[in-house]
């Protein structure tokens, strides 16, 4: 702030050199009074002027604090050497403000440097920490979790190798299932072959026992038929004795023999019809059984691969069930990870829609406090104005040669007053004295003539710019009112010859 505050440039050289060894604080000390002889302006060049702490003015506004500002016109002597009452009071608070900042900013600038000078007492009080060698600690933790990876792979590969283990045992559980099955069906098969055996076996022996029955019954009439022919020619031989002449009487051996080769011709028909129909009947037996037997085959062999069939369908069946299980644990992991997921999401979401709201409801205080920034530096900007305004106006009235006018009291008429109000600064420049060109003529009322003031407004553009692309604009129009002052220089030779 003590920055902007500067004394007027004049274009001569003497005047810019003793302007610019002229403090503020120094130059204020010709605004004690308004009674004083120019002469002394070389005595209040080396002059400070104390801040008034006796009569301490309150501080107002910028847009107020020259409400009441009134700029009078009064002749050669007050112009060049005086103030009004309110134009000291300015100066006398702004001085003391400033005064007030910069033995603040003293102040804090020693408090800094002790603060300082402590804390580098204080680090050099203390003894450096030595921090402990964590590298063979990072060397272990890196290898644990090398070791960790290692299990985690070992045990994902052992888990794999377990389920796969699983599904194998399960179709060979179910194989075994299967063929257990069919060693049952076959043991009952060959059980009820076995049983169709056993009455063959039985039906056989019968027919055995019957020809065995047949041979013995052929044997005994044999023996009896023996028996009785012996009988019959021990009876006849014993008791007839009779010789007959007459015609040759038949040979009873010779029909014995003939009724015996009939009746054994006989038995002989009889035992081969017996045998061949026993010969068919097992023929027909045994084709009946070969038949069955190519059918049950062809049948067990129908039957087995249709078992075969159904196995491998329920093997199939099996794994679809099982793929479908796995399938759908798959999905409800990915639905649960998924939704993990998008609850994560949605959380991030909320968080962020909330630090966005956030940053809104900051970058709005921020803004707001933007705003109250610019007021506030409108406000300091336009003190500066004012304070640079009555030092350049001060300035201004004073004569650049202390030695051209002597101060004496002007009988003119009391001068015009206007009001002016100002929020921008309104610079009034003094041209440099020149002995040899110019001077100032003194005219009662007539060295300021006061003419019409000018309406300004000061427009100000505030853009935000993120990424070279403008963000947010605010135009702020803020009224100005500056009067105009004109100051009539007479050249010398004008002056000699009037």
């Amino acid at each position: 702030m003590a920055s902007n505050f500067g004394p007027p440039k004049c274009s001569s050289s003497s005047a810019s050199k003793s302007h610019s060894r002229l403090p503020i604080s120094r130059a204020l000390s010709a605004c004690t009074s308004c009674q004083q002889n120019i002469r002394q302006i070389s005595q209040w060049q080396a002059k400070v002027c104390p801040p008034n702490a006796c009569h301490p003015v309150p501080y107002r506004s910028p847009i107020y604090l020259l409400n009441n500002f009134r700029v009078s016109f009064c002749g050669v002597s007050c112009a060049e050497g005086s103030f009004d009452s309110n134009e000291k009071e300015t100066l006398q608070t702004l001085n003391q403000r400033l005064a007030n900042y910069l033995e603040k900013v003293r102040n804090l600038e020693q408090e800094n440097a002790c603060l300082e000078c402590k804390i580098r007492e204080h680090h050099e009080k203390l003894t450096p920490i030595v921090c402990p060698d964590y590298l063979s600690y990072f060397k272990i933790i890196e290898e644990l979790q090398q070791k960790i990876l290692c299990t985690k792979a070992e045990n994902s590969r052992l888990v794999s190798q377990i389920d796969n283990t699983k599904v194998t045992a399960d179709d060979f559980r179910a194989k075994y299932e299967v063929e257990v099955s069919q060693r049952q069906l076959v043991e009952t098969d060959i059980n009820s072959l076995h049983q169709i055996l056993n009455k063959l076996t039985l039906c056989k022996a019968d027919l055995e026992g019957q020809v065995e029955s047949l041979k013995e019954e052929l044997l005994h009439l044999k023996h009896n038929h023996e028996e009785e022919v012996n009988s019959l020619q021990c009876q006849l031989g014993d008791r007839l004795n009779i010789e007959v002449n007459a015609a040759p009487s038949v040979d009873l051996n010779e029909a014995l023999q003939k009724m015996r080769c009939k009746y054994e011709s006989l038995v002989e028909t009889n035992r081969r019809d017996v045998e061949e129909w026993f010969n068919t009947q097992l023929q027909e037996l045994n084709q009946q059984v070969v038949s069955s037997s190519e059918e049950q085959q062809c049948f067990q062999k129908e039957i087995c691969d249709l078992r075969r069939t159904i196995s491998a369908l329920e093997i199939e069946l099996q794994a679809q069930h099982s793929l479908r299980a796995s399938q759908e644990c798959i999905l409800t992991e990915t639905e649960g990870r998924y939704a993990v997921q998008l609850a994560q999401i949605q959380c991030l979401i909320e968080s962020l829609e909330s630090q966005l709201a956030e940053i809104r409801g900051a970058l709005d205080r921020q803004n707001q406090e933007y705003q109250v920034l610019l007021d506030v530096k409108s406000k300091l900007e336009c003190e500066i104005a004012t304070y640079r305004h009555l030092l350049e106006n001060t300035d201004c009235r004073l004569p650049c040669n202390p030695c051209a006018t002597e101060c004496k009291p002007s009988p003119c008429m009391p001068c015009i007053s206007q009001t002016m109000e100002c929020t921008a600064p309104a610079y009034v420049t003094c041209r440099p004295y020149n002995p040899s060109v110019c001077k100032v003529r003194a005219k009662p009322c007539d060295l300021y003539s006061s003419l019409p003031g000018i309406l300004a407004r000061i427009y100000t553009l505030t853009q935000e710019f993120q990424d070279g692309k403008v963000i947010s604009s605010r135009e702020h129009v803020q009224p100005c009112f500056i009067p105009r002052l004109q100051v009539h220089f007479v050249n010398r030779d004008k002056e000699g010859v009037s």
